[in-house]
C-alpha cells in the first residue's frame, strides 16, 4: 500500500474510492502515569509517552490500511494524522486519508 502526504499523484491516473480512516485510544497504566507525572517537574521527554503515541499511530495506520485494502485501494493520498485528549492520560490516534485505485 502506498502512503502519500500529497493530495494528488502527478502524471499517474486513478479513481478515488473515498475516505479511509483508522483510529486507536491508547493510555499508559496508573504506575507509569504517577511516574511521568514527576518528569514534568523537572523538565525532559516523557520516553513512555513517547513510546505510546508511536505504537497508536502504527495501530492507527494499520487499520487505514486494513480498511483501504477491503476497498480495493492502491493507495492513500492526503493521509494525516490527528489527535485527541479524550481523558487524563488517554489520547485518540486517527490516520485518515483518500483511498484510490489505479487505472
Amino acid at each position: 500500500m502506498i502512503l502519500l502526504t500529497t493530495d494528488t499523484i502527478p502524471g499517474k491516473e486513478y479513481s478515488v474510492i473515498g475516505l479511509v480512516k483508522g483510529s486507536t485510544i491508547q493510555s499508559k497504566n496508573a504506575i507509569k502515569d504517577m511516574g511521568q507525572s514527576f518528569k514534568t517537574i523537572v523538565g525532559g521527554e516523557l520516553k513512555s509517552y513517547t513510546k505510546m503515541m508511536s505504537e497508536a499511530r502504527d495501530i492507527a495506520t494499520e487499520r487505514m490500511v486494513a480498511e483501504a485494502e477491503s476497498l480495493g485501494a492502491d493507495a492513500v493520498i492526503g493521509f494525516r494524522y490527528n489527535s485527541a485528549s479524550i481523558m487524563q492520560g488517554a489520547a485518540e490516534i486517527m490516520a485518515y486519508g483518500t483511498a484510490i485505485k489505479f487505472q
